[in-house]
């Protein structure tokens, strides 16, 4: 183990050495650029240098004819006087250009305090949660063509119905540079892959179709021949079902959300609520609520960034904060916001490392990483059988929700019937309608199999950054359904 953390300890020293090289800067001009951008004051100021290289397969028609590639590359400084906050991003990493991002930025939060920059240079202390076990470099595009092709033919062994298969393969790796007035430089390298799959099926004159991903932060070693039957079972399995399910009756009743990826509504109806720039700003319903019960004291919800090779795991946060694992509710009590740095100061509190942007032509905001649900104690069996009418759902799609009041409507794609204790009748097509944190109090029982669906969630939060989610299966006393009307 110490030689696995010698190892990495001393990648990350060559990493920062080639990244540097990579942008064209030394420390000397990551000092010089900070300088400038504190020149018309400012009490922080930031750098962020990302290169990220992107390449894609496409399968249509049983065949891998599509292909694409492209690199995205640049740097932004930020600068923090009080309030004020001035942001200014270059394509191009001259010290020229940059001395001009760094002076405009300067402008924009130009303040009579005047900070001076730290003169050391510390490179930051943090831990590895994707480690590449097989550089993507190592594998080649008739290696990959052979998975998604194999994903193609085994989708259609497993069902006759099955008409058409769209695949979609997307690697990428990002590096990223940042070094902060504070003298804090680190280096990180941030693998993405993603394997997407839609499916049409046709029986007689009806057509259903389906999707099914995968997303983690892994290299080459993603692409395993479990990894395509696994995701070619499941997309089959959701769509043929289709073809049996109905629109059920509409109105309010009790709703079983089953594990996994009905995480999708704590995210968005209820994990929002609890970014800390919504709070700051009153927006959200749970801006006076911290510290105080808001839901059962057998619900704890946790936004982590440490999770391995998670799709929303951080090494360290896009404002050079290390990643963590932070507590939202405990046992029932509201106990920490997401915070970047600007809330954090706000609050006088440490960040929790949730400081995320899509790219270096943003400026960092609260967002999650992965958010879920811990487990309870109760069974999934005896959830539902202790329901006498409902639902149960554990397919979502697309949904509309109010941050500030948390009021959501959600597809659902596919569930089940819940009668007299029992899943019978498949359904499809319904609307689930509620209020978040009213859903979050209305939770009457939390089954003991959490879990993490690892799909390709993506937050679109003013900007889109990759995300996961994940709960254990859940029974809320009431929800609106919007099926067909009685």
């Amino acid at each position: 183990m110490c030689l696995i953390l010698g190892y990495f300890a001393k990648n990350k020293f060559f990493m920062i050495h080639n990244l540097l090289q990579l942008f064209g800067v030394t420390e000397d001009k990551l000092k010089e650029l900070t300088t400038i951008s504190l020149a018309e004051g400012g009490d922080y100021s930031d750098l962020f240098f990302e290169h990220t290289l992107v390449d894609e397969l496409i399968l249509r028609d049983g065949e891998v004819n599509g292909a694409g590639s492209h690199i995205d590359y640049g740097m932004g400084i930020r600068v923090l006087a009080g309030d004020r906050t001035g942001y200014a991003y270059t394509e191009i990493t001259s010290m020229k250009e940059m001395i001009n991002a760094a002076k405009s930025a300067s402008i924009i939060a130009k303040d009579c305090k005047k900070l001076e920059p730290a003169v050391n240079v510390t490179p930051l202390e943090y831990k590895n949660h994707y480690p590449i076990m097989v550089p993507w470099e190592e594998s080649s595009i008739t290696s990959r063509s052979i998975y998604i092709k194999e994903l193609n033919d085994r989708i259609f062994s497993l069902d006759s119905r099955v008409n058409k298969v769209l695949g979609k393969l997307t690697i990428s790796l990002t590096e990223i540079l940042f070094y902060n007035s504070e003298g804090i430089l680190c280096a990180d390298e941030r693998p993405m892959a993603t394997l997407s799959v839609t499916v049409i099926m046709q029986q007689g004159s009806r057509i259903e179709n389906g999707s099914s991903s995968r997303s983690y932060r892994m290299g080459a070693e993603f692409l395993t021949h479990q990894l395509i039957d696994e995701i070619a079972k499941e997309v089959v399995q959701n769509t043929s079902i289709l073809f049996d399910a109905e629109i059920p009756q509409g109105g309010e009743m009790p709703v079983v959300m089953g594990a996994g990826g009905s995480g999708i509504l704590l995210h968005e109806a209820i994990g929002h609520s609890f970014e800390a720039d919504f709070n700051r700003q009153n927006i959200s319903i749970f801006s006076e609520k911290f510290g105080k019960k808001i839901c059962s004291e057998e619900i704890s919800v946790v936004d982590d960034g440490t999770i391995t090779s998670n799709r929303g795991a951080v090494n360290f946060d896009d404002e050079g904060v290390p990643g963590q694992k932070t507590y939202m509710v405990t046992e029932g009590y509201l106990t920490s916001y997401l915070h970047d740095r600007i809330s954090a100061r706000f609050y006088n509190t440490a960040s929790t490392g949730n400081g995320r942007r899509e790219s270096f032509r943003f400026m960092p905001i609260p967002r999650m990483r992965a958010t879920y649900m811990l487990s309870g104690k109760s069974k999934e069996s005896d959830i539902i059988a202790s329901v006498k009418k409902g639902i149960y759902v554990d397919t979502f799609s697309n949904g509309q929700v109010q941050i500030g009041a948390g009021d959501f409507t959600f597809y659902v794609k596919s569930g089940n019937l819940i009668e007299n204790g029992r899943l019978t009748k498949p359904i499809k097509d319904i609307n689930i309608i509620g209020n978040g944190p009213m859903a979050l109090a209305d939770i009457i029982a939390v089954a003991d199999n959490s879990s993490i669906d690892n799909g390709a969630w993506i937050c679109g939060k003013e900007q889109y950054c990759p995300v996961s989610c994940g709960m254990p299966s859940v029974l809320i006393s009431k929800l609106i359904i919007g099926g067909v009307q009685q």
